[in-house]
């Protein structure tokens, strides 16, 4: 029985030491693993400082490229009935995997907490949000000169464990907030500026963070003063841009003409993307009630309230396509979800107008409701410019177009009825088709194979299945939306 006891106790003995040499050999791992980390990210900005150094040259800039402009838009009209109905047109749709969201860029590593003896967070307001972020001294540029050794200085200054805390914060605030990467550069930006009083210091300070957080940029210097310019994976309207190595890049803030830019890629860069396939949760105030009826059915009236801020952020937002394609452009903004406030004060109106209703039914009283409930008017008579409308800028602003009525029924007909939208595109106007579960008579074009009713939300007064006459149908394109 003794021999029996003592051979367990070896036995545990054993195992309690075998447990502790592998709790060691693992802590040993994970402490190489956070060096390893460590060590690399370091490496990536050395390099970077010695490119910065020398890596400098001359660049022209691109004319902006002008905003599709229809030379004749179809007025609206109001509804004349017509039993002629011609056959459904078949289209090709424009291609829509290029405008699926993807993950936004991250970090080439894990950006590690550095605990500190007390935390000094810079607090500001973004759009209507009280956010804060720990940066440390070493953060507050001041870059008098554009000289590739200054610049270099700075951004060594930067590569200091001290800024990891600041990195984790703007990232945790992208999450937050549901920052899509215009807000986001919008949001290091505006940090920056604030943070440093000095134009010089507060850029590269941008350039750091926005790199550090995985995304593709470029420093250029024009008569000693320092712009960033940021890759993008989308053309940009109506912005100059300087071509690097067959990659556009566009600057944040003002710069044309020929400039020295520093060509050094970053390790894992991945360029911008424009599309916006969250809610940013952006802005607290919200906007006046405005009450929106419909002229024919008398129960379909709502009041809308928009957060003021994010009408703010999306007069920001940038015109912007898909590998030329200009019909991207509209999925940009149609494919944008309404925020949750807006559509707590919007939808429940809706809901019980159409509670009951076929799909057809509902569809029709949406549609006479987006006809009559908003005013029209031409964008160069309110903007001076074409400019289409998120669905929330339709439901603030006094007057809209074709193009933003049938986003913001695009954006009802997929909240309110599950249903899947086209946008369709003829020279000088723009219609919805919509995929109805059953069949419903009327003008439709067929894609892929699907039959999609012309709803024209321009077309005052007409139904479900009616499109505009006179238009011109020769080359009609067409886009899927997502729901």
């Amino acid at each position: 029985m003794k021999h029996r006891i003592a051979s367990v106790l070896l036995i545990l003995i054993s195992l309690h030491a075998y447990s502790q040499d592998f709790r060691m050999q693992y802590e040993q791992f994970r402490k190489q693993t956070i060096q390893e980390y460590a060590s690399f990210r370091n490496e990536c900005n050395q390099k970077y400082a010695e490119f910065l150094r020398r890596a400098w040259d001359w660049y022209d800039g691109k004319a902006p490229m002008p905003l599709p402009k229809d030379e004749n838009p179809v007025p609206p009209r109001p509804f004349v009935p017509d039993d002629d109905k011609d056959e459904p047109v078949e289209i090709v749709p424009v291609d829509v995997n290029p405008i699926k969201p993807e993950p936004q860029p991250k970090p080439i590593e894990p950006i590690r907490e550095v605990p500190t003896p007390q935390d000094d967070y810079f607090t500001f307001d973004f759009y209507g949000v009280s956010t804060r972020v720990r940066l440390p001294d070493c953060a507050k540029l001041n870059i008098k000169d554009c000289s590739p050794n200054t610049i270099a200085n700075g951004w060594q200054q930067l590569c200091s464990d001290k800024m990891n805390n600041a990195i984790r914060d703007c990232l945790e605030t992208r999450i937050r907030y549901n920052l899509c990467d215009w807000a986001y550069l919008s949001f290091l930006d505006e940090l920056c500026m604030k943070f440093c009083a000095n134009h010089n210091g507060a850029t590269l300070l941008t350039a750091f963070l926005y790199c550090q957080s995985g995304y593709q940029m470029r420093l250029a210097n024009t008569n000693n003063r320092l712009i960033m310019l940021f890759g993008s994976k989308h053309q940009i309207y109506d912005k100059g841009y300087y071509t690097i190595d067959g990659l556009n890049f566009y600057p944040w803030g003002t710069l044309s003409g020929a400039v020295s830019i520093c060509n050094a890629a970053y390790e894992g860069e991945t360029p911008m993307s424009l599309i916006i396939d969250s809610e940013q949760k952006i802005g607290e105030v919200l906007s006046e009630k405005r009450s929106i009826g419909s002229k024919k059915f008398p129960d379909m009236t709502a009041i809308s309230q928009v957060p003021e801020e994010l009408i703010r952020f999306y007069n920001s937002y940038p015109t912007s396509a898909l590998n030329g394609n200009t019909m991207t452009r509209w999925a940009m903004y149609a494919n944008t979800p309404l925020a949750e406030v807006t559509k707590d004060s919007l939808y429940p109106s809706l809901k019980e107008a159409i509670d009951g209703c076929t799909q057809e039914a509902a569809a029709n009283k949406l549609l006479n409701w987006v006809q009559t409930g908003f005013v029209y008017e031409y964008d160069d008579k309110i903007w001076g410019y074409d400019r289409a409308f998120f669905a929330e800028e339709t439901l603030y602003y006094p007057f809209c177009d074709c193009e933003d009525r049938s986003i913001l029924y695009s954006r009802l007909i997929r909240d309110l009825l599950g249903l899947d939208v086209a946008l369709i595109y003829y020279p000088g106007h723009l219609a919805t088709a919509v995929l109805f579960d059953s069949e419903v008579k009327g003008d439709a074009v067929m894609i892929g194979g699907k039959r999609f009713v012309v709803c024209d939300p321009t077309y005052i007064g007409a139904p479900v299945g009616v499109q505009m006459p006179n238009l011109d149908c020769s080359n009609i394109q067409a886009i899927t939306l997502s729901r």
